[in-house]
């Protein structure tokens, strides 16, 4: 028996068709997450059933030492009776001891073994994921909804200890009196099926819960990712006020969903004492007509109170079922988010040192970047360069549209109507980016189209690193080279082209010393320059910067720009900035307008000679002189040395 989820293989190079989760409908993927331990399971029900029948024997063995010992004087009957009972007590206790270990066990393995697959479908689908789902909603299926898949692997096992022990008690009183014995047989599912009724309106109530819940996380994760911005406009009141507003929306629902769960279970606890009742009074009546012995209405009144607990558990599993259901709509929805990036043949290593040396095209601009030079890209509109490098880069490009979460305050059937909208929108999304993924990319490396290799590959060739990469928590090495490949020399000239060694200074423990989550005790320009550290010792064949000193002061940046080239010396380069102090050292600078570059020289030569650059750049130098609009057909000038 495991004591640790198993190794997770899902959407991996080494996975199997067993090893993907079942996301057809909510209750396959429930089916799925059982035969993910078939022997926890087997052991969970094993020892439910060894804790419940003991508890289920008990009343019988008192009846049988009432009849055949106590009654009759039989000393011996009854010392052989009590024997009986100590030992069904002890296997009772033992067996509770090792289901408990079991179910513990079990529910661990479903809880983490749910946030390794959202791991490893993050990892995979990389900005992918968060164009499918909100960050808040990833976040709950990894973290609360992994609690009600515990909690539904241990109601299984309970569920058949207690259906088992109630069929075992529906024998035992079939035997003694058939009119009892099919009240037990038939009254108490009746019960159950009745208080189902309740069960909808508590689904309801738990999906509104669920989706105000993820609305606050993303909400929560927001703020904390801008709380320096925000507290540098004066912001974080109007944000705190959403926030309270928004929380205040997750505790009404919270309450709602408490009533109903309430109204269930009291329910439950009514219809059990109904039921003990009227198996009480067909007992007493039988023993008055003298069909019962005093000990078989010792044992009916035993299980009159036994059978208030396999009910009770019923119900808790009818509930918990629900709960769970929930749960794996939203789970399924994450899950079932299919990769849109086709299946290429891999190219062989002799191939990719090829490419990794070759120059780098863009159709769509008409960037041309040749290999082993620094090529700095500079665009009056932030968001065209931000877009060309994520071409560059072959990412998907944005979008103004994403899946929400719609309306938590609908119900019934606009409830459904509504969940087929979110359906159809991740659908329709998913459509659009496996036909760009699959078509032509327009980018090049080698007069291979990046569309044509791997995605693994292209990784290992293109690296790009935007202003929204993210400093993890631990420590500075593992933030610097979170592959454990590089030597410390690597690691520190790394961190010298940044220059970011005041970041290892202020750090106690220098490599070892522990950053916190997102870099917070970190300003921003040193986490920028972290950032661009990493970057760096990632030793990429092609490096694309994103404004990589937007955060950092002027005499950093100079000594940024002044060991960039050399660092990068042989491989390619392309920077996306507006910096003179950058742009001074570039082997080759492109001005990109309307998202078509429309000049290409150095730093100087474009400064002296084309007034729309020296308007990006030089901040109102030749801005008198307006920037005539372009016809993106018209090939860039050329600006000869």
């Amino acid at each position: 028996m495991r004591d640790f989820p198993h190794t997770v293989t899902a959407w991996t190079p080494g996975s199997t068709r067993a090893d993907q989760p079942d996301t057809r409908s909510p209750g396959r993927y429930l089916l799925w997450i059982l035969r993910q331990q078939p022997d926890l399971v087997v052991a969970g029900c094993l020892c439910s059933l060894a804790w419940m029948l003991p508890a289920a024997l008990t009343p019988w063995v008192l009846g049988r030492a009432i009849d055949d010992g106590i009654l009759p004087g039989d000393h011996g009957r009854l010392a052989l009776w009590a024997g009986v009972l100590l030992v069904i007590t002890v296997v009772g206790a033992g067996s509770g001891v090792f289901y408990h270990t079991v179910v513990v066990r079990s529910w661990l393995v479903a809880s983490y073994g749910q946030t390794r697959l959202v791991t490893h479908k993050t990892a995979r689908l990389g900005h992918v994921m968060t164009r499918r789902a909100p960050t808040g909603e990833v976040l709950s299926v990894s973290g609360s909804d992994g609690d009600q898949f515990g909690h539904f692997v241990e109601i299984v096992s309970r569920t058949v200890g207690n259906l088992v022990a109630y069929v075992l008690v529906a024998v035992i009183v079939l035997q003694i009196s058939v009119p009892l014995g099919l009240v037990v047989l038939l009254v108490a599912p009746l019960l159950v099926v009745l208080s189902t009724v309740l069960l909808r309106p508590l689904t309801a109530a738990q999906s509104r819960e669920r989706s105000r819940d993820s609305e606050l996380t993303s909400r929560a994760t927001d703020i904390v990712a801008g709380l320096r911005i925000l507290r540098g406009i004066g912001g974080e009141r109007i944000f705190g006020d959403n926030y309270a507003d928004q929380s205040q929306r997750v505790r009404r629902a919270g309450v709602q969903v408490g009533g109903w769960a309430a109204l269930v279970e009291a329910v439950g606890v009514l219809l059990s004492g109904l039921f003990v009742v009227a198996l009480m009074a067909l007992g007493v009546q039988q023993v008055r007509e003298g069909q019962l012995r005093v000990g078989e209405l010792v044992t009916f009144l035993g299980y009159a109170l036994f059978l208030v607990q396999p009910i009770r558990v019923v119900f808790e599993s009818f509930q918990q079922v629900t709960r769970s259901v929930v749960a794996a709509r939203k789970t399924i929805g994450v899950f079932g988010t299919p990769d849109p990036w086709p299946d290429r043949e891999p190219r062989t290593p002799a191939e990719l040192a090829a490419l990794a040396g070759a120059e780098l095209v863009d159709a769509a601009s008409g960037l041309r970047v040749r290999p082993g030079r620094l090529t700095m890209v500079v665009s009056a509109v932030p968001d065209e360069s931000a877009a060309l490098a994520d071409r560059l880069g072959r990412y998907l490009p944005a979008v103004e549209t994403s899946v929400q979460d719609g309306d938590d305050e609908a119900t019934g059937r606009a409830a459904r109507r509504a969940q087929q909208e979110r359906v159809h929108a991740r659908e329709a999304l998913a459509a659009v980016d496996s036909d760009r993924a699959s078509t032509t990319w327009g980018v090049t490396l080698g007069g291979v189209d990046l569309g044509d290799l791997p995605l693994e590959q292209t990784r290992e060739l293109v690296l790009v690193s935007d202003t929204g990469a993210h400093v993890f928590a631990g420590t500075l090495q593992e933030a610097v080279d979170p592959h454990g490949r590089l030597t410390r020399e690597q690691a520190e000239a790394a961190l010298h082209a940044a220059a970011a060694e005041d970041v290892y200074d202020i750090l106690p423990g220098g490599w070892q010393g522990v950053l916190d989550e997102r870099g917070r005790g970190l300003s921003g320009g040193q986490r920028q320059r972290l950032v661009l550290t990493r970057a760096l010792a990632a030793d990429a064949p092609v490096l694309v910067l994103v404004e990589p000193t937007s955060a950092v002061d002027a005499h950093t940046e100079a000594r940024i720009a002044e060991r960039l080239p050399g660092h990068r010396r042989g491989r390619t380069t392309v920077v996306m900035t507006s910096s003179p102090l950058l742009l001074h050292h570039a082997d080759e600078v492109a001005l990109l307008e309307h998202g078509r570059v429309v000049a290409t020289g150095t730093h100087e030569q474009l400064a002296a000679t084309h007034p729309g650059y020296r308007a990006t750049v030089l901040r109102g130098e030749g801005a008198a002189h307006p920037i005539p609009d372009l016809d993106p057909t018209r090939p860039p000038q050329e600006v000869s040395p």
